[in-house]
């Protein structure tokens, strides 16, 4: 990671750092870039936990939005952590294999079809078209719906926080995506064309911005 680990903490990083390990088993991922700042960071950490774990979306729904704001954002540690979670939770692997290489995923079950085009206009194009936003609403309901937009900002907030401070990904696993090597673009001399790591020619049609 970009930033050196924390010597000396404040009375105020201390109580966070407590209270982030007592809630997640240990302070991973983004949340060593959070006691930073730990008032805003404290705040961040409550509401992921509330998205994650808590909104009125099922579990599944939850962890597929994490997984498409962590695919649209190139966040790769987002990604690994919670793509064996997704699964678990009843998200079809392949649906979520096709995602990780940035084609159309095709869910089978409708309401995982729906998140997925609202999600990504509301991140991609930062618009969402009157059909999709009243699909989305005949599906979830108000405070659902509210509830998926305000994760989809929190999870991009982490991913932002992962790329930006260079948060290493776990030693034992993979890179997920075959456009991203390191914390950069991957480009054509990385790997042999028509190799499973090759960008292809579909990907990236729908990016984030930069």
């Amino acid at each position: 990671m970009r930033l050196e680990q924390l010597q000396n903490m404040t009375a105020e990083q201390e109580r966070l750092y407590t209270a982030i390990a007592n809630r997640r088993g240990g302070v991973h991922g983004p949340f060593g870039a959070l006691l930073r700042s730990p008032r805003p960071g404290g705040l961040l950490e409550e509401l992921s936990t509330y998205c994650s774990r808590e909104s009125a979306l099922p579990e599944r729904l939850r962890e597929l939005a994490l997984l498409i704001a962590a695919r649209r954002f190139d966040a790769q540690h987002s990604w690994l952590a919670h793509v064996d979670k997704a699964v678990a939770a009843g998200v079809e692997r392949a649906a979520v294999l096709r995602l990780a290489r940035d084609e159309q995923p095709c869910f089978l079950r409708t309401d995982e079809e729906i998140l997925h085009r609202f999600a990504t206009e509301a991140l991609v194009e930062h618009f969402v078209d009157d059909d999709t936003y009243a699909a989305a609403l005949a599906e979830f309901g108000e405070q659902a719906l509210v509830d998926l937009v305000i994760a989809l900002g929190t999870f991009t907030t982490l991913a932002l926080v992962l790329n930006t401070f260079q948060v290493e990904l776990p030693p034992d696993r993979e890179p997920p995506f075959p456009d991203v090597r390191g914390f950069g673009r991957a480009h054509a001399e990385d790997s042999p064309p028509g190799s499973a790591d090759a960008p292809s020619p579909e990907s990236r049609t729908a990016s984030a911005p930069t």
